[in-house]
């Protein structure tokens, strides 16, 4: 008898087993995508692909309240059958049988979990099937995820369906804020969805929840003074939009993970709230200036987690095209990649803070870059050169540097339109001649910020922690686990610049005496301690402002997605009041500390004249930073001797000079550039007397030789022939040079002083043209002429 009874029970275990196998349960429901903020409160949801709001419910989010209430209307007996009541069946047949009241149906919450997921009419046949598939749910479901089933499908009218669904769109709360009464409300709408609307059937939809609040009274379902205020509470509510921040990131997010219900963001609820409010306000007075549009990025240096994401001052402005993604868009990045080359140059040992550079026109086989203000300044310190954004000083230093070494980096840094045009930048990369992104820009601050050391930034995280708390009316309610929302970890990252460098070039950028400060800011008193950089592109396309302190690293672009330009739009005056409006006001809490000198700086004395440790004849000195190991050691000199007749006015090559009748005196040791440069705007400065003229050898090296700046090598000068065009001759030389002697074809053109400019008429065709100055020393180029 028990072998015949363990067979019986082997085969229906079989039997079960293959109907399990050969009739699958069915999918589970499609999901509206909803991105969450870093506290887990919802910011954006979308439909999903059915057009139905269905928020998923997380288990956290269904309370005590809520399961007590729907469990004693619907299901009392929830927690004790395997998905049937058979009591329930018989005692229903008999009622309908009979006639007797209200025909029922018997259903477990199981039994309607069933049915939602696979709607079909109500027969017989059907609700057999219904309890087969209860049971095959019991097998596959612990009984908190068969109810999480069931409150992510109850109708709620329209194309509303789920608990959190409903009171998202009906109270702006999610379930697990709701108060009993609204919890109550909720838990009565799904067996009567279309007579018992909110927003339309306000009042019968009171009645029928203060009926229910008493009969949980008489069950002693709840305290007496939680129902009492709950009966008090009035019901005046209407359907409200979806929530609907962060919209361009919660739509990147949603693409990047498909089909995940919920996608918990690393944002701040309230961070990204008074960002996309200050934005929108800030663009809105700047359309009467023909600017659009802008984008903000917010980042926690600490932990690269982004906690505030603009896209667009107005995302549903499609005049301005406000759905474009500022944050990813592709533009000019300006002077802004300018701390980075200067970091670089420090860290090779070309450069140190005081370092003077050459800021004067130049030309780089070629290329002929500008200052903004189109104004040199003869030599600067490289501190100025960046505080004043100037371009020449940076050209040069990239010059130096090279090319290559500078996209390396920014490859390394995730610079993703350098990496694919690569092979074709050249210098104008520093004054924005490549692409970049918000996103770009504000992660490589933010590796400033760390010390150099660079990760990507943190979009996503995993919701914070709730706690289950008292509540006001005597139920347990979920709450956040801490004012502190749950984050990353800090990334770990790799070096791409050295500590040393990064704090010399946050020391630069906190200054305030530069020509970028807004106006109205020199005494502001909401200026706020931040180091910061701004760019402007070609044609004042874009305005850019990134700033940062210890904690948070803010970036701005402010312009038109049209690439329009304004001739307000410049980084200073456009973008930078926007940065200083979010750090005083995201980030006016924040610790008032500041960066310190790593232990790898350290201080010496250089020549106020180069910036170079001092040489003999250095009277002026100053403190200056530098790298011990990798700064350039070289001594300055800044001036050099030079051999003079007693009279002073010849002065004596090493080859000519008496054996007695002359004297040693020091003069200014200038670069040509800066020498043509201060003979064209009239600077005094000391010269050096003409060379010995009875002297008959060719004194200097090589590369002392004039330096032609125009023509350019190797290029081809189209001219026309019936404008009489002509072609400008123009070379650098040494101080010592008064005299140049200009060739065409070997044959004499003219003589000139040496920083003259000579205009003449080329014959088409190639040409070589020959500059020798007063010592003999001669330089060629070879240029081709066509006319048409």
């Amino acid at each position: 008898m028990i072998r015949q009874a363990g067979i019986l029970v082997g085969l229906l275990v079989g039997l079960g087993w293959a109907l399990d196998a050969g009739f699958p349960l069915p999918p589970r429901p499609q999901y509206s995508p909803v991105v969450a903020a870093a506290d887990g409160s919802v910011l954006h949801a979308f439909l999903n692909p059915t057009q139905k709001w269905r928020m998923k419910t997380e288990l956290r989010e269904i309370t005590p309240a809520l399961r007590r209430a729907i469990i004693y209307k619907e299901d009392r007996y929830f927690y004790y059958h395997c998905g049937i009541n058979p009591l329930a069946i018989v005692h229903a047949a008999g009622r309908n049988l009979a006639g007797r009241g209200r025909t029922t149906g018997a259903s477990t919450i199981t039994m309607q979990v069933a049915r939602l997921l696979e709607p079909k009419a109500r027969t017989w046949p059907n609700k057999l099937g219904e309890m087969l598939r209860a049971v095959q749910l019991e097998m596959h479901y612990s009984k908190a995820e068969i109810l999480q089933l069931y409150l992510n499908l109850v109708p709620y009218g329209g194309n509303v369906e789920g608990v959190k669904s409903a009171a998202l769109l009906y109270f702006q709360q999610p379930p697990d804020y709701l108060s009993l009464a609204q919890t109550v409300t909720l838990a009565i709408i799904p067996n009567r969805p279309r007579a018992l609307v909110l927003g339309r059937s306000n009042a019968a939809i009171l009645q029928e929840r203060n009926r229910w609040l008493r009969r949980f009274k008489q069950a002693g379902l709840f305290p007496r003074q939680a129902i009492a205020d709950a009966l008090l509470e009035p019901l005046d509510v209407q359907r409200h939009p979806a929530p609907a921040r962060a919209p361009h990131l919660a739509r990147r997010l949603v693409r990047q993970f498909p089909g995940q219900a919920i996608v918990a963001s690393t944002l701040q609820r309230g961070k990204q709230t008074r960002a996309e409010d200050l934005t929108r306000n800030y663009v809105r007075r700047l359309h009467p200036l023909g600017i659009t549009n802008a984008a903000v990025l917010v980042v926690n240096n600490r932990t690269r987690a982004v906690e505030a994401y603009v896209g667009s001052a107005d995302f549903t402005d499609a005049l301005s095209q406000g759905q474009n993604d500022g944050v990813q868009a592709v533009r000019s990045p300006g002077s802004t990649l300018k701390p980075l080359l200067y970091a670089l140059a420090m860290d090779k040992g070309l450069v140190t803070p005081k370092r003077q550079l050459a800021d004067v026109p130049t030309n780089f086989s070629g290329y002929q870059p500008e200052n903004f203000d189109r104004h040199c300044q003869g030599e600067v310190p490289l501190d100025r050169a960046l505080a004043y954004s100037l371009n020449i000083p940076a050209v040069r230093v990239l010059a130096e540097l090279g090319v290559p070494t500078f996209t390396g980096k920014l490859r390394a840094a995730g610079f993703r339109s350098v990496a694919r045009n690569d092979s074709r930048l050249g210098l104008s990369t520093i004054l924005g001649g490549c692409g970049a992104t918000l996103e770009e820009l504000t992660t490589l601050y933010v590796t400033i910020a760390r010390a150099g050391q660079y990760a990507p930034l943190q979009w996503t995280t995993a919701p914070a922690a709730r706690l289950p708390t008292t509540g006001s009316r005597g139920e347990q309610k979920a709450q956040p686990a801490a004012s502190t929302p749950a984050a990353p970890p800090p990334a770990r990252g790799t070096t791409l610049i050295s500590a040393a460098s990064a704090f010399l070039v946050t020391d630069i950028l906190a200054q305030l005496t530069r020509p970028d400060l807004p106006v109205g800011y020199e005494t502001s008193r909401h200026l706020p301690k931040i180091a910061w950089k701004t760019g402007t592109s070609y044609g004042r396309r874009d305005a850019w402002s990134i700033g940062y302190n210890q904690e948070y690293t803010i970036g701005v672009w402010v312009g038109n997605f049209s690439g329009q330009g304004s001739p307000a739009l410049t980084g200073a005056d456009i973008a930078t009041p926007l940065l200083f409006d979010l750090f005083n006001t995201l980030a006016y809490n924040s610790p008032n500390t500041w960066f310190q000198p790593p232990a790898s700086l350290d201080f010496r004395l250089v020549c106020t004249e180069t910036g170079l440790p001092p040489g003999e004849s250095c009277p002026n000195q100053l403190i200056d930073y530098f790298l011990p190991g990798i700064s350039t050691g070289q001594r300055c000199q800044h001036q050099r001797e030079a051999l003079l007749s007693a009279d002073g006015q010849v002065m004596y090559c090493r080859a000519c000079a008496p054996t007695a009748g002359f004297r040693r005196e020091r003069y200014p040791n200038l670069l040509p550039e800066v020498l043509a440069f201060k003979e064209a705007q009239g600077i005094p400065y000391q010269r050096l007397p003409p060379h010995n003229p009875a002297c008959q050898l060719v004194s200097g090296a090589r590369d002392q030789a004039p330096g032609i700046t125009s023509p350019l090598a190797n290029t081809e000068y189209v001219l026309n022939k019936g404008e009489h065009q002509q072609l400008l001759l123009s070379c650098t030389t040494g101080n010592e040079v008064r005299q140049v002697y200009w060739y065409v074809n070997d044959q004499f053109l003219r003589v000139a002083k040496a920083t003259e400019r000579v205009f003449f008429r080329p014959p088409p065709g190639p040409l070589k043209i020959s500059c020798a100055d007063d010592h003999g020393r001669n330089t060629d180029v070879r240029v081709r002429i066509s006319e048409f």
